[in-house]
């Protein structure tokens, strides 16, 4: 039996042995892995091809901050999908949990390409979070189409991550006790992105960062919803 041919027994046969267990789900995590940096590869020619004609924001602007910080919000949701996969055999949570980390590497190497094409480092001049502390950037390029503070300050962990101590408790589970922790974690994870991509859409005009807000906001509530039904189902 193939890898692959012995990762889809294992989606479909929840009662697989824990003899199995070992090898399968190593080639599924490298399955997974793979095609996660390959999608991150394509969105980053994407993300540079979507910036082209307009006019780059400036390094210390929300669009540039949105674009770096989201990144990195996007990088644990990865992390966190790829550990519940190899935690558990439910076929459901293996879904959402594989569309989960392909989505967010895509949309990551979409905003890496973003930056790169703007002339921008990936690194910013100010604390993370700093784009969300005022209303209005003095150095955005596009005038802000809201207003409202946020709550976070520079420097603060970003709204919904895990702490390396919940992420450490995370990979010592497995099965429904993972399935159950990765849903809470994920359904506060998603909530925070939800809150950074509606202060980019009060931040900025800027075509292309608005459209990956606007379907990162809705996305990402549509399976806050579904995570919340699925973790009712696991209580």
């Amino acid at each position: 039996m193939t890898p692959d041919e012995d990762a889809v027994t294992r989606d479909h046969d929840p009662h697989a042995g824990a003899g199995r267990r070992g090898i399968g789900r190593w080639a599924v995590v490298v399955a997974a892995a793979v095609a996660v940096v390959a999608v991150a590869a394509v969105s980053f020619s994407i993300g540079r091809l979507s910036t082209i004609g307009e006019e780059p924001p400036a390094n210390a602007s929300a669009e540039a901050g949105f674009a770096r910080d989201m990144q990195v919000h996007h990088q644990q949701g990865v992390e966190l999908a790829m550990i519940v996969r190899d935690a558990t055999d439910d076929p459901d949570v293996r879904l959402l949990a594989y569309d989960q980390a392909t989505a967010q590497a895509q949309q990551s190497g979409q905003m890496y390409g973003w930056l790169e094409e703007w002339g921008l480092p990936q690194a910013g001049p100010e604390p993370s979070m700093t784009w969300m502390t005022r209303p209005e950037l003095d150095g955005s390029t596009h005038g802000a189409h809201g207003s409202g503070e946020s709550a976070h300050r520079p420097g603060e962990p970003m709204p919904g991550l895990a702490t390396p101590a919940e992420v450490a408790e995370l990979r010592e589970l497995e099965g429904v006790e993972a399935e159950r922790r990765f849903l809470e974690l994920m359904i506060a994870h998603h909530g925070g992105a939800v809150e950074m991509a509606d202060a980019a859409l009060a931040r900025s005009t800027y075509p292309v960062v608005v459209s990956l807000a606007e379907s990162i906001a809705s996305s990402q509530q549509a399976e806050i919803d579904l995570m919340e039904r699925m973790l009712a189902e696991r209580s």
